[in-house]
């Protein structure tokens, strides 16, 4: 399996210096992204692939489910980067359909080892014994908007967002198509 990903590296490198021969020397130079992304870790979901961004154009944070949680250090931390020292214009809020997070949240019983992370996705989405019969796709939309909420009422965000865009999008599997929400 590393053998294949040296070689998808050395053909990228070789595709990026054809297109521009001073790429890699630019991208040493320092970042400076527009966007800061936060998507869930699904490996069917890259947002630099899916959005054809080359690297360089979004700061990304990844976790299950796309969680924007106060109590999550890496998160704050990568909010924190994002806004005051890269100074960030936009932020997008990226789930998707068929997120198994999101469907473990409507189960009874998950692995003692995601209990936490999925009591907070729990948090995020319509009670079950209320809304028994919402499809999951529907529940990946209604995760997203909330952690566009979650995200606008985040201390980091109050406090360094001014004149930040907040934007949900949900990626569709079955399609490769992105759906703005807010």
């Amino acid at each position: 399996m590393t053998v294949k990903l040296i070689r998808g590296n050395q053909e990228f490198v070789h595709r990026m210096l054809q297109e521009d021969p001073n790429y890699f020397s630019r991208l040493r130079q320092g970042q400076n992204p527009e966007i800061f992304l936060l998507a869930c870790c699904d490996s069917r979901v890259s947002p630099s692939i899916i959005t054809g961004m080359p690297p360089g154009n979004m700061f990304v944070h990844r976790n299950i489910a796309n969680q924007a949680l106060e109590t999550d250090p890496a998160f704050t931390a990568s909010l924190h980067f994002a806004l005051k020292n890269l100074k960030v214009k936009q932020i997008i809020v990226k789930g998707h359909t068929g997120c198994g997070g999101v469907a473990a949240a409507r189960e009874e019983k998950v692995d003692p080892e995601m209990e936490g992370w999925i009591r907070e996705i729990r948090k995020s989405l319509p009670d079950p014994k209320e809304q028994p019969d919402l499809p999951p796709d529907e529940l990946s939309r209604l995760n997203v908007l909330h952690q566009v909420q979650r995200l606008k009422h985040h201390p980091v965000y109050r406090k360094h967002g001014q004149g930040v865009k907040v934007d949900g999008i949900l990626f569709h599997l079955e399609s490769g198509r992105l759906e703005l929400l807010i």
